[in-house]
C-alpha cells in the first residue's frame, strides 16, 4: 500500500527513491510489545506457513514459539495445528489488537462466527474447542489461571490441562476467548487461523461543518480539565500564569468565568516570555487528588533566576560543537517544588515542551523538539545519544539515588521505566520513547483508544504532519520531511541515510501550498479525537488545524484499527448565539482567530480552540445551520470519567521559519524548565 500525503499511510511499504529501495514501518497496527510491525527480513521457520510478510516476528521470536510449542506435548495432530496457528498469531501485524482486550497475552481473540472464520464450521473458537477439548496441553494458552479474573466452577481442575477440565462448556470457553459483541471495535479484531484482514465496510460521510461559540476573550495556550471531573478547567498564559476557570453549563451560551486578578499559580517572575519562549505546558499527576502534584514546563533565564541551570544538549558526545552555536543553552530542571529535568538547548526555537501522563501507564511523556537551526544541522533528531527531537517517557514516582543519576547519566530526578525501548542499549539514551521529530506541537491520547497517541509535528519547508506514536518508532526527521526526502542546507553533525532507518510515515498531513500559496509557510496545531456528544458527525475523527486559522481538517481511520487514514477539510464558522460577538476574516464566515495556539478539552470531552482571538467551543452543528444526521454510537457514555490529563503547548510564533535562525547571545542562557509543584486544592 502506497502513501497518500493527504489521506494517510497503510502498512509497512517498500519505497523507491532515486533508484534506491528502502523499507518503512507502519504507524498502526501494533505488536504485543507495542512497537510497530516491520517487514520480516528473513524467512521464518516455525511460523512459515502463514504468509506473514510484514509483522512482529523475527527469527528469535519464531524460535521461541517453536520451543514453546514442542514443550506443550500435544498428541493430537488436529489440535496441534490449531495451537500452532494461535501461537503464530504473535507474528501478525495486528498482534496487539488481536490479543486485546483480554487480561491474557497468551491467546488472541478467537473468531466465533461463520462470516469471519476461514474454517467451515460454527466459528474458529468452536473449532478449537472441538479439536482440543479432550487433549492434554502442557502450559496451555487457554488456562483460566492466565486471566486476572479466573472463573470458578466445579469442574475447574488445576491438575488436568485439557480444555474440558478447565472450562465447563464451549460457551464458557468462547465467552472468555472470543471478543465481546458488546464492544464493536474490539469485536472486529479476532483471529481465524491466518493473517488478519479487514472486512469491507461503508465509510461515514464527511461532516458538513463545525460550529463554534466564542466563550472567552483572552489568549491562552493551555486548557486542562480539572482532575476532579467537574466543569472546571485550568487556563494558562504564555507569561506563566494559570487560572482556575468555570465552564458554562451544558447548552448555555454563557462565557467562561474566571477571576483574572487571582491566578491559581503565578510563576511569571521565572518565565521568559518572548515569541517562542514562555510557559509551555502543565499536567496533573494521575493521583493529583491524593498527592496534589502539579507539573509545569517553561523557559527561563539563568541571568534572572539562579536556579535556571542544567546540562547542555550540545556536546561532543552527540557530535555537536558548542562553539558553532554560541554559548547558548536551554535547560530543564526541578525543585520541591522539585526539579525533574534540566536540558540546555542550542537555538531559540523548536523547544516543543509539552508534558502529559499516559492514560494506561501513568508515566510522564515529554515532547522535545530538535533544538532549532534550519534543517537540524547537528542531526539531533536521528541521534539516539541526544534527547532532542524525541519523545521521552519518564517515571516521576520513583526518585533515583545520587549514585543512579551519576551512573546512568540522568538529566534530573526521575527513573527509567523498564519497558522503555532503549533502556538497555549502550549507545542510546534510556529516556527515549520515540525519535525523529522536528517540533512536536500538540500531542494527545485518544480517550477511548488509549494506545492511539497522536502527535502533530511542525515541518521545515513544505509539509506539516500528524503521527501515530508507538514505542521505539522513528518518525523520519531529518532524513524525511513528511513523506519526502529532505536535504539539509548544512550538516556539521553528519547525516543519516534513508537505508539505515525504518521510518514511520505520517498518517495525516498537508503541504504548505494547500493552505495559502501566497502566504507560504504554515504550521500544524495538533488536536484531539472527538469523543463528546457535542457533534455526532465529528465523533471518532481527529481534528487539527493550521496556525493561521484558515483551514481545519478531520482525519478518520477507516476501517477502524487499520492504520489507514483519510482527511477532509471542514467548513467552520461562529454561531450568532455566542455570548461574545464573533469577528470574521474579511467578508468570509471564518472566525478571526489571528493565530490558533492550541486545542483544549474539558471533562465532558468537549473541544475548544485556543487562539489569539479568544477561546471558541465546538457546539452542535445545527447552531450554525450545518446538518448532521449521524447518531452517537450505542456504547457512548457521556461524562463517564475524568478525561486523562494532558497538557497543551502552543506559542504564537512557534512556526517562524526564517532563513537563518538567530543564535542565543553568548552572555545569555535560557532554560526549558520542567518542575514538580506540590500544590493542594
Amino acid at each position: 500500500m502506497g502513501f497518500d500525503p493527504v489521506s494517510g499511510v497503510g502498512l509497512a511499504t517498500l519505497w523507491l527513491v532515486g533508484g534506491c529501495c528502502f523499507f518503512t514501518a507502519s504507524a498502526l497496527p501494533l505488536c504485543l510489545n507495542l512497537e510497530a510491525p516491520v517487514p520480516i527480513k528473513y524467512p521464518l521457520e516455525f511460523c512459515s506457513d502463514f504468509g506473514y510478510r510484514t509483522g512482529c516476528c523475527d527469527s528469535q521470536l519464531d524460535k521461541q514459539l517453536n520451543i514453546r510449542f514442542n514443550s506443550m506435548n500435544i498428541t493430537s495432530q488436529i489440535c496441534s495445528e490449531y495451537i500452532k496457528e494461535i501461537l503464530c498469531a504473535q507474528c501478525d501485524a495486528f498482534a496487539a489488537e488481536l490479543h486485546g482486550p483480554h487480561d491474557t497475552k497468551s491467546s488472541p481473540n478467537l473468531c466465533n462466527s461463520n462470516a469471519s472464520s476461514v474454517h467451515e464450521s460454527k466459528g474458529y473458537c468452536s473449532d478449537v474447542w472441538d479439536a482440543c477439548r479432550n487433549v492434554s496441553i502442557t502450559d496451555s494458552p487457554f488456562s483460566p489461571h492466565l486471566l486476572n479474573s479466573a472463573p470458578s466452577h466445579p469442574r475447574l481442575s488445576a491438575n488436568n490441562d485439557t480444555l474440558s477440565a478447565q472450562w465447563p462448556s464451549r460457551r464458557d470457553f468462547c465467552a472468555a476467548f472470543a471478543p465481546p459483541a458488546s464492544d464493536p471495535y474490539n469485536a472486529s479484531f479476532c483471529f481465524d487461523g491466518g493473517p488478519y484482514q479487514f472486512q469491507s465496510e461503508k465509510q461515514d460521510t464527511a461532516p458538513k461543518g463545525i460550529c463554534l461559540q466564542k466563550v472567552e476573550l483572552g489568549a491562552y495556550i493551555n486548557m486542562i480539565p480539572h482532575p476532579d471531573g467537574s466543569n472546571r478547567v485550568f487556563l494558562a498564559s504564555q507569561s506563566g500564569k494559570v487560572w482556575l476557570a468555570t465552564l458554562p453549563e451544558k447548552g448555555s451560551s454563557n462565557p467562561i468565568t474566571l477571576n483574572e486578578s487571582a491566578p491559581y499559580l503565578d510563576i511569571s517572575n521565572l518565565v521568559v516570555d518572548n515569541e517562542e519562549f514562555g510557559f509551555l505546558a502543565l499536567a496533573f499527576h494521575p493521583n493529583f487528588l491524593q498527592n496534589g502534584r502539579l507539573f509545569v514546563s517553561f523557559n527561563c533565564d539563568k541571568t534572572i533566576w539562579a536556579d535556571c541551570a542544567g546540562k547542555c544538549s550540545c556536546t561532543s558526545d552527540v557530535g555537536c560543537d558548542p562553539s558553532q552555536v554560541g554559548n547558548a543553552a536551554l535547560k530543564i530542571s526541578s525543585k520541591e517544588v522539585r526539579r525533574i529535568f534540566t536540558l540546555e538547548l542550542p537555538y531559540v526555537s523548536h523547544h516543543a515542551g509539552q508534558i502529559l501522563f499516559g492514560p494506561k501507564d501513568a508515566y510522564l511523556y515529554f515532547m522535545l523538539g530538535d533544538g532549532g537551526g534550519t534543517g537540524d544541522p547537528f542531526n539531533f533528531a536521528q541521534n539516539n545519544k541526544s534527547l532532542l527531537g524525541k519523545i521521552l517517557r519518564l517515571d516521576v514516582d520513583n526518585m533515583p539515588t545520587t549514585e543512579e543519576i551519576a551512573n546512568l547519566g540522568l538529566w534530573g530526578n526521575y527513573t527509567i521505566p523498564d519497558t522503555n525501548p532503549f533502556k538497555n542499549e549502550r549507545l542510546a539514551r534510556p529516556e527515549i520513547w520515540a525519535l525523529g521529530f522536528r517540533n512536536p506541537w500538540r500531542c494527545s491520547f485518544d480517550s477511548l483508544k488509549p494506545l492511539y497517541f497522536y502527535c502533530a509535528d511542525v515541518g521545515q519547508e513544505t509539509y506539516e504532519e500528524v503521527n501515530l506514536v508507538t514505542k521505539g518508532g522513528n518518525y523520519g526527521w531529518r532524513v524525511f520531511e513528511g513523506p519526502n526526502l529532505y536535504n539539509p542546507p548544512a550538516s556539521p553533525g553528519g547525516n543519516t541515510t534513508e537505508s539505515s532507518i525504518l521510518p514511520i510515515f505520517p498518517i495525516l498531513g498537508y503541504y504548505h501550498n494547500q493552505v495559502d500559496p501566497k502566504q507560504g509557510a504554515s504550521a500544524i496545531i495538533g488536536g484531539y479525537v472527538s469523543r463528546s456528544e457535542q457533534d455526532p458527525c465529528i465523533y471518532g475523527r481527529y481534528l487539527y488545524a493550521d496556525l493561521y486559522g484558515s483551514v481545519m481538517w478531520a482525519g478518520l481511520e477507516f476501517p477502524p484499527g487499520s492504520g489507514n487514514y483519510s482527511a477532509t477539510t471542514i467548513n467552520f464558522t461562529c454561531s450568532a448565539s455566542s455570548h461574545f460577538p464573533c469577528e470574521f476574516v474579511g467578508n468570509s464566515t471564518i472566525p478571526k482567530f489571528q493565530y490558533i495556539f492550541s486545542w483544549g478539552q474539558d471533562n465532558d470531552r468537549n473541544l475548544y480552540i485556543l487562539s489569539n482571538g479568544g477561546i471558541f467551543k465546538v457546539i452542535s452543528p445545527t447552531a450554525c445551520d450545518f446538518t448532521c444526521k449521524k447518531s452517537l454510537p450505542s456504547q457512548f457514555q457521556p461524562n463517564s470519567a475524568p478525561v486523562p490529563t494532558r497538557s497543551s503547548t502552543a506559542i504564537s510564533s512557534h512556526a517562524s521559519r526564517s532563513a537563518s535562525l538567530s543564535i542565543l547571545s553568548s552572555n545569555t542562557s535560557f532554560m526549558l524548565g520542567l518542575i514538580i509543584w506540590a500544590w493542594l486544592m
